[in-house]
């Protein structure tokens, strides 16, 4: 029974761990794929919701209310850097802080690189980069703030790539954006480490979303795709997910600008 007991009590110190009750996590690019698999995932261990995006994530909101939990839309254009403070005062106002920040929101342009087009490129590198920055500045601000007034600790949690490590072909400005999003997360978290504020990043693999509808729908890109990932399957937007609750939670607390591969394998081949 003693051993029951104690069992018992290691167990729900564990779980204490990844507990995010009470936390609030403002999610972009929630309304579907990885973002919202983030966005149920940080639900599912206690967290309220702000899911941003272009357009209503009523799908991703419905997931997290089901769960218990506040979940509220808000609707911004994050290809400009002008949506950034009007996002992050509107969730201010409804939710009273901001814990959690999941910068998820990014879009990608191909063609090869002596045809690749100034447009494409300031697209790619405004939404995945230059937004991406202003929105953890902004967001950092209210996090230092808070935690210099109340205590405790701020979350900010970077979506990078494959691309953070490897080049690619035929996506230039993602690829130097994405490796950008690796230098700003280590920079950012060396800057706010000490004020309470842990920044890191997730690196996921090929996951099954409806970007990468075409690729799992091309034979023989697909078959190329499976013979390299050592986990024999694309990932889940789910895998991610477990990975964000690690990173917001006070499991992580010691960790600091990393960048966590989420690959089924594929850097380790």
């Amino acid at each position: 029974m003693l051993n029951q007991v104690r069992h018992g009590e290691r167990m729900r110190q564990a779980m204490s761990l990844f507990d995010l009750t009470g936390k609030v996590a403002l999610v972009t690019g929630a309304n579907t794929g990885i973002g919202q698999g983030i966005a149920v995932a940080l639900a599912g261990a206690g967290a309220d919701i702000a899911a941003a995006g272009r357009s209503p994530a009523d799908g991703t909101v419905d997931k997290v209310r089901g769960l218990g939990r506040k979940g509220e839309n808000f609707v911004a254009d994050l290809s400009s850097v002008g949506a950034v403070q009007p996002l992050v005062d509107a969730v201010l106002a409804e939710f009273g802080r901001i814990d959690i920040l999941v910068n998820n929101a990014g879009i990608i342009r191909r063609a090869d690189a002596v045809d690749f087009t100034e447009e494409d490129w300031d697209a790619v590198m405004d939404t995945n980069l230059k937004t991406l920055f202003f929105l953890c500045q902004s967001v950092g601000r209210h996090m230092i703030a808070r935690i210099e007034k109340e205590g405790g600790s701020g979350k900010i949690i970077n979506i990078a790539s494959m691309l953070t490590f490897q080049g690619g072909i035929r996506v230039p400005s993602y690829t130097a954006s994405k490796s950008g999003v690796g230098g700003l997360t280590k920079l950012l978290a060396n800057e706010w480490a000490a004020k309470g504020v842990q920044v890191n990043a997730i690196a996921p693999g090929y996951i099954a979303t409806n970007n990468t509808a075409a690729l799992q729908a091309d034979e023989t890109r697909n078959r190329q795709i499976m013979e390299r990932i050592p986990a024999g399957r694309w990932g889940d937007p789910a895998d991610i997910g477990g990975a964000a609750v690690f990173l917001a939670s006070p499991a992580s607390d010691y960790v600091q600008g990393h960048i966590l591969a989420v690959d089924g394998g594929w850097l380790a081949r």
